[in-house]
């Protein structure tokens, strides 16, 4: 499959989106003190707050995230890739009603991304809640349903991959939303739910990437192909060869002229 620049771009969008969400979580968290960040009690969204206090009453923590401006914008350039990568990689991801459905509800999960950085929770809570839907819900549906695309898109040959993550993503949103910890704390669920739509956007930009080039050098290589060295050589000398056997017989050929020199004129006797 030869990409076209577009879909290159947007491969190269969902390659950066994963990294930069992972390492933001890490390097905020590490701001936390007393108590310090913890992924099995703290939520994502905590990373963002903009206070420092008491928050959620169904389930009460103290938080006070000093790097919430991280985050935050974290949040947002995660959903510019993310999006960006589905509108630009659109037609490269295949045809079809399932693969248009899905890319839809995927494109809502990037706007979740970034409605979660604008509105942060302590902010504004309803509309980080409709963040939430989006991502966890709307999106952790879609990604799954891209594994049931047709074999002939790309989505559906990638479908071991996409059904993976897609299922474990939405393992993760409904033990989450129904407040059950299984051992990894609510903060180690809310994870299981949203890490795998970039993680998975991220296998898919490098898989496309990969095969794309591939397919333009294999397309070079068809059209201009390379000689052998040893080719290369052999005709060479093939033709030194041909190039002295045409000196030596236009020189071993007699000239007309000194053969007529030499024959006698007719009746002499001599």
């Amino acid at each position: 499959m030869d990409l076209s620049r577009p879909a290159r771009v947007g491969a190269l969008c969902w390659l950066a989106a994963a990294p930069l969400f992972l390492v933001a979580n890490v390097v905020t968290g590490l701001g936390w003190r007393q108590p310090s960040y913890s992924w099995v009690a703290h939520n994502i969204s905590d990373l963002g707050n903009v206070e420092c206090g008491i928050w959620d009453s169904t389930r009460p923590r103290y938080v006070c995230s000093p790097w919430h401006p991280l985050m935050n914008a974290t949040f947002l350039v995660t959903a510019l890739l993310l999006v960006a990568g589905l509108v630009l990689a659109w037609r490269a991801l295949g045809r079809g009603v399932v693969v248009r459905v899905a890319q839809s509800m995927l494109l809502l999960a990037g706007v979740g991304y970034a409605l979660a950085g604008a509105y942060p929770a302590d902010v504004d809570e309803n509309r980080h809640f409709l963040a939430a839907l989006l991502i966890m819900g709307v999106g952790n549906i879609g990604l799954p349903l891209a594994g049931l695309a047709p074999r002939t898109t790309v989505l559906g040959r990638l479908r071991i991959l996409t059904l993976a993550a897609g299922l474990t993503a939405l393992v993760g949103s409904v033990l989450f939303f129904a407040q059950q910890e299984v051992g990894i704390g609510l903060g180690g669920m809310e994870r299981v739910a949203v890490f795998p739509f970039p993680v998975w956007a991220c296998c898919l930009g490098a898989i496309l990437l990969a095969t794309g080039t591939r397919a333009s050098r294999d397309g070079r290589a068809a059209t201009h192909p390379r000689i052998p060295g040893d080719a290369v050589v052999a005709a060479h000398e093939a033709a030194l060869v041909a190039g002295a056997a045409a000196v030596n017989h236009r020189h071993a050929r007699p000239d007309p002229a000194r053969r007529a020199q030499r024959r006698p004129p007719a009746g002499d006797s001599r």
